[in-house]
């Protein structure tokens, strides 16, 4: 079944009830909502009845939000995870309503309850505009949607020796501490102590499990003592029994005293994150003071082994980390005690900023595959960096969402890309290279819209922009704007004249400069939109040869796919089926939607043409799939229409209407995961 669940939790304990209830919920209701406080246990609840659930035809997908800061990003953010990259210029809430329509999804919105209101209002209409949908929702309070089923998810019982919180309990510090707790458990009277300390606690689970881990350093004896001592400093404070967020904000207040000086401080310091991180950002942001770089990744492994940072990839290069949001809101309110928190956050801006610009000068080279699993990993890092600089430096702002065209542009981020850019067009001072890069960066993302008038002018805006700064590169960047937005709507003379070699060599600049090799692009397609097909292929070939020689993936799967075009013109079916072959391979590498939905158009022409109808009805129907995750059907292009118009008549003439119409079916129902 598709989806993208995290992967189930480890030991999980207890909910049977629960369980039972979300198994029957899910076949009957459409808006689950569980609410309770921080650290109960709603998402590893979510998790395993998402798990769990009846089979959905369109699978099974999470959204997690809780590192998401700006409301207007919901959408993007939903879209992304089902896998819809809209490319059009349409509002994205209308194109992921329609999207959903026929789907049979069951959709998990994590960690809703700093965007109550926004959940609220999306998930209403997309529930009314796909009957196939399900939702269900964690929150620390109710949506207040109709038709929304709330169930609160209640701390572990915790009463007795066989309560679910004690074995809860044991299982943690069993994982701590084996010998010790082994011990602790074998013992009747030792186990009423533990027992006792889980009453303490409330039966919250995120409570037990740092309490757990602190047997690796403490007798359980030592535990309870200091446990009970923490909470009868707010004995006076409370009626009959400490209220459950509160006992959860005294837990981790007593883990953070028990943590070194520089653990608490590192603590603090990394609540500036949202989502996951690695150790050299971790290094770069949060030292400083009495934490030298060099002590931060050991001092870091001391949090993952009290429970206070969790690993969500394992050891090695790879390895990254997070905190969960109640540990991390408490780290944050220390860092606002310290005073720190406008420094770590532009530590933290700047760091980002630094990786965006790297990320640029490598994208065009050996490590593009890298930089593109790199970058994606640390979307969420980017978005808090790109919000922050908005506000305390938007000149820096507009260059970070410049250096990151390759984002939103070849890894499927439109949308996003698009609202900071003019965000940061906005705001920041006028002039520069940074504003010739901006600008460019926008007219991509308008451009992959569809929306060709303003790519057209911004290309304009572009080429005055680049004009005074005496650097070929920006000018052939911005007359590939300019050349793209005239050729997609049928005009491939004045294309060829914008970006051919007359053009390029009037411009002058590096023949491998990102500017150059987008320019021969341009005019590849432009030549095949012609018939002149020989010629196409030769500037292809030349462009493909540049990219290998460079070592990059993204631009020479574009000349791959002019070749197919260029031999398909020419009548040489089996020489366009290899070379679109060799585009997808490269496409799926980057997870270039676009780019896979043309090929499949052009495989399919290839493929009828050289006879088998079938195949050819299948990947049309394939095609079709992941155009509508990318908008437009072949963006609107008269060119690429007639392309995919072609496939499909030989296609049907080849083996009847009805066989067509049968595969093209089964071809949409692949998975475009």
């Amino acid at each position: 079944m598709p989806g993208n669940l995290p992967p189930d939790v480890a030991g999980f304990v207890g909910r049977e009830g629960e369980i039972a209830l979300l198994d029957r919920l899910l076949g009957e209701r459409r808006l689950i909502t569980l609410t309770g406080v921080g650290g109960v246990g709603k998402s590893r609840l979510a998790r395993r009845s998402a798990g769990r659930a009846t089979a959905r035809r369109d699978g099974v997908w999470w959204v997690q939000l809780s590192p998401l800061r700006d409301p207007r990003l919901l959408t993007t953010t939903v879209a992304q995870a089902v896998g819809l990259a809209d490319h059009s210029a349409q509002p994205l809430d209308e194109e992921l309503c329609a999207w959903m329509a026929d789907k049979e999804i069951l959709l998990v919105l994590d960690t809703c309850e700093h965007l109550v209101s926004e959940v609220r209002h999306l998930a209403g209409e997309l529930l009314q505009s796909a009957p196939g949908l399900t939702v269900l929702a964690t929150s620390r309070e109710r949506l207040g949607s109709p038709g929304e089923r709330v169930v609160e998810v209640r701390p572990l019982p915790s009463e007795g020796p066989d309560s679910d919180a004690l074995a809860l309990f044991r299982a943690r510090a069993l994982a701590a501490a084996p010998e010790a707790s082994a011990a602790v458990f074998a013992d009747p009277d030792r186990t009423r102590t533990a027992a006792e300390v889980c009453r303490r606690l409330d039966g919250i689970p995120l409570a037990l499990e740092l309490a757990g881990a602190r047997l690796r350093l403490w007798t359980l004896e030592q535990m309870a003592q200091r446990l009970g001592a923490r909470f009868e400093v707010l004995a006076d404070t409370r009626a009959a029994h400490l209220p459950r967020h509160q006992t959860m904000r005294t837990a981790i207040g007593w883990s953070h005293e028990l943590c070194e000086p520089v653990e608490r401080l590192l603590w603090s310091r990394l609540s500036v994150f949202t989502g996951d991180f690695d150790v050299a950002a971790a290094r770069a942001v949060c030292s400083g003071g009495p934490l030298a770089p060099g002590r931060v990744e050991r001092v870091l492994e001391g949090l993952v082994a009290k429970s206070v940072v969790r690993r969500s990839q394992e050891r090695g290069a790879g390895a990254r980390y997070l905190m969960l949001d109640t540990i991390r809101e408490f780290g944050h309110d220390w860092l606002a005690e310290l005073g720190e928190v406008r420094s770590v956050a532009d530590r933290h801006a700047h760091w980002y900023a630094a990786l965006s610009q790297a990320a640029d000068e490598g994208w065009m080279g050996p490590g593009q595959v890298d930089w593109y699993r790199r970058m994606t990993a640390e979307h969420a890092q980017l978005r808090t960096a790109l919000e922050h600089l908005l506000a305390a430096d938007p000149a820096a702002a507009l260059e970070m969402a410049g250096a990151l065209w390759f984002f939103w542009f070849a890894c499927g981020h439109v949308h996003e890309g698009r609202r900071f850019l003019e965000r940061a067009l906005d705001e920041a001072p006028p002039g520069g290279a940074a504003r010739a890069q901006g600008l460019w960066a926008l007219g991509l993302t308008m451009l992959l819209q569809g929306d060709m008038d303003p790519a057209r002018e911004t290309g304009l805006r572009c080429a005055r922009a680049a004009a005074p700064l005496g650097d070929p590169e920006p000018e052939l960047r911005a007359a590939y704007l300019r050349s793209v937005s005239v050729l997609m709507p049928g005009d491939p003379t004045t294309a060829i004249a914008l970006a051919g070699p007359r053009a390029r060599a009037g411009h002058g600049g590096r023949t491998s400069g990102t500017g150059w090799l987008l320019c021969r692009l341009a005019t590849g397609y432009a030549l095949c939109d012609l018939g002149r097909y020989e010629e196409a292929a030769e500037e292809a070939r030349g462009l493909r040869e540049s990219c290998a020689e460079l070592g990059e993936r993204w631009l020479r799967a574009y000349a791959d796919y002019i070749l197919a075009v260029a031999a398909l013109g020419l009548g040489q079916h089996g020489e366009a089926a290899r070379h679109v072959r060799a585009m997808l391979s490269g496409k799926r590498l980057l997870g270039d939607r676009f780019g896979i939905a043309l090929g499949l158009d052009v495989l399919a022409a290839a493929v009828a043409a050289l006879g088998d109808g079938e195949l050819a009805a299948r990947l049309l129907g394939t095609g079709h799939a992941w155009w509508r995750t990318v908008g437009r059907p072949q963006m609107g292009s008269p060119s690429l229409t007639a392309l995919r118009d072609q496939g499909e008549r030989q296609a049907r003439a080849a083996i009847g209407d009805a066989a067509y119409e049968t595969a093209f079916l089964g071809g949409t129902e692949a998975s475009t995961g």
